[in-house]
């Protein structure tokens, strides 16, 4: 009986112990259940986050063009799948499409692999239609008296005036002799800046502008001319682009050589933009675009110039700035310390005088400011008093402003100074507290530079914005589609910027460029520099600059020298 309750008991505690052991089984199932469910969700936003991080990293460094790397790699490990939707194509054009329309081929293309011939001659105007016409007519003043014209020999271009495209037509007079024998002669066509060009120099001058003024893509022109009527391929209107400003490229060059001797101050900086690789033929391989750089120079009040650059290096800098001697400044890059050692300059010649630039002490500041540094907050305070008292006497003579940097500015400089070097020795490990404190020790001579002269800016800040033209632009056009393009670029947009320094409407200056140049003397190019023009167009005949084509009276600069003088 005993022995029969105690295995009762014993029977019971087990059924206990087991149905605990279940519950407690149960719910470790049903936790591990909901962790195996947590995991694996985190494991998707685990791979999720690496397939962004991966893609911000491809859009960074890697070309903008969405290419496969490998093709060939693609098709192989596809193959089955390639055959399969190539075998479904064939079926379908089968059974969908009569045998005359299977071909791909559009209409009237020619058999086989050859392709259709583009191009056909120059194109015919005539059937055109312009809100205006122009006409010019050159005859020559000896055959008028001598010969007995006959008729005219006409060619057609196309110009441009505000709102709407032009007919430009040039009628050159054609003249027989008065002999038993007759002889044909036909008035010479004058100098051209580009030769069998379809656009008159108005033409020429609002596409640069549309490029460089305004950032449109020579896709969009194309499509804008196609509207028109005006059948004008962008490969063209590239060519016509580069030609131009490689045309031009003379003026530009003699701006920097004017700087480079007479300069007070050049102030400089640079940026990157893409550059289109060469296409190797029978080449299955894509290349990514290759870097190349804008230096943009700024030359006081008198001139401001674009150059290009395949590297971002100090042998770069000391090609540009060759045989300067006056005040530099810049944004204290590595690569220009070859210049301030004399790398530059010819024998015996000074290096230039380096000029720092306080915008780029106090973005230091401001960046261990953000950090939530107090040393990075007194920093901006210290710097910001140095910039207001400037800005009070901005509009000052140069040699009050420099009286009153002497007197006020100086003392703030002492004082903030004496503060950097104490709290330098203070900071020995790295951060951005230590990195904005370096700066300002290592650059103090450059950063007191500007009190030695008035005309000396205390910022970098204006060669920072003539280069958003560039930074702005490459957003839209991506690329420059060679090495030479981007020069010719280069000489278009100084030409722009120093127009717009002096005042001067651009796409007129431009316009008056491609007309004027061909005809002007290769020792004066200075005189057509945006700087000069307004004085030199004033010495011109009118009419003959405003015409699109014709002969034009170069004026002789012994004389107007002499005549000068006499005044």
């Amino acid at each position: 009986m005993a022995r029969t309750q105690a295995t009762t008991a014993s029977e019971g505690a087990l059924r206990a112990r087991i149905a605990e052991l279940e519950a407690t089984l149960s719910a470790r199932t049903s936790e591990l259940t909901r962790v195996t469910k947590e995991r694996d969700s985190l494991r998707k936003a685990y791979a999720m986050v690496l397939e962004q991080l991966e893609l911000l990293r491809h859009r960074i460094t890697v070309a903008k063009a969405e290419r496969i790397g490998n093709v060939e790699q693609l098709e192989l490990e596809f193959a089955a799948k390639k055959a399969e939707l190539e075998a479904l194509v064939k079926k379908l054009k089968e059974d969908a499409l009569p045998d005359e329309e299977q071909s791909d081929a559009p209409p009237g293309s020619p058999p086989g692999d050859a392709k259709p011939k583009r191009g056909g001659g120059r194109r015919n105007l005539d059937n055109i239609v312009f809100a205006e016409e122009k006409r010019i007519e050159l005859t020559d003043p000896l055959y008028e008296a001598t010969m007995e014209r006959i008729g005219w020999e006409e060619t057609s271009q196309i110009g441009y005036r505000p709102g709407c495209t032009v007919k430009v037509v040039t009628a050159r007079a054609v003249y027989k002799t008065k002999t038993e024998v007759a002889e044909f002669t036909t008035v010479p066509v004058p100098p051209q800046l580009l030769t069998r060009c379809l656009m008159a120099p108005s033409m020429l001058a609002h596409l640069v502008m549309s490029k460089v003024g305004y950032g449109l893509t020579f896709y969009r022109m194309e499509e804008r001319f196609a509207r028109e009527g005006i059948g004008i391929d962008r490969g063209s209107i590239s060519r016509y682009f580069e030609d131009v400003g490689a045309s031009l490229g003379a003026i530009v060059e003699a701006m920097r050589k004017d700087a480079l001797a007479n300069a007070f101050c050049l102030s400089t900086d640079a940026t990157g933009v893409s550059i289109q690789p060469v296409r190797v033929q029978d080449s299955k391989t894509r290349q990514p675009c290759s870097k190349g750089h804008f230096f943009v120079v700024l030359a006081d009040r008198d001139h401001i110039f674009f150059e290009y650059q395949e590297k971002h290096t100090s042998e770069a800098v000391c090609d540009i700035f060759r045989g300067f001697s006056g005040y530099f400044q810049s944004d204290a890059h590595v690569i220009y310390d070859a210049l301030h050692r004399g790398e530059g300059v010819a024998e015996g010649e000074p290096s230039p005088l380096e000029v720092g630039c306080w915008s780029h002490c106090r973005r230091y500041f401001w960046e261990a400011a953000m950090m939530k540094h107090a040393l990075g907050r007194e920093g901006l305070l210290r710097i910001r008093v140095l910039f207001e008292q400037e800005e009070k006497w901005a509009e000052h003579p140069p040699s009050k402003r420099h009286a009153r940097r002497l007197a006020i500015l100086r003392p703030l400089i002492d004082n903030f100074f004496a503060w950097v070097h104490a709290e330098y020795k203070k900071h020995p490990e790295r951060g951005v507290i230590r990195s904005a404190l370096g700066y300002a020790v290592r650059q103090e001579a450059g950063l007191r530079r500007f009190l030695e002269d008035g005309r000396l800016p205390m910022t970098n800040n204006h060669s920072e914005r003539a280069l958003r033209v560039i930074a702005l632009g490459r957003k839209i056009w991506l690329f420059f589609g060679s090495g030479d393009h981007a020069v010719a670029a280069a000489n278009h947009f100084s030409l722009v910027a120093s127009c717009k320094l002096h005042r001067l409407d651009p796409e007129r200056y431009l316009r008056d460029m491609i007309r004027v140049m061909p005809h002007w003397p290769r020792d004066r190019y200075l005189e057509l520099a945006p700087k000069y023009w307004a004085q030199t167009r004033a010495r011109l005949v009118a009419d003959e600059v405003d015409a699109e084509l014709g002969p034009l009276s170069v004026p002789d600069a012994a004389q107007e020298q002499s005549a000068a003088n006499v005044r």
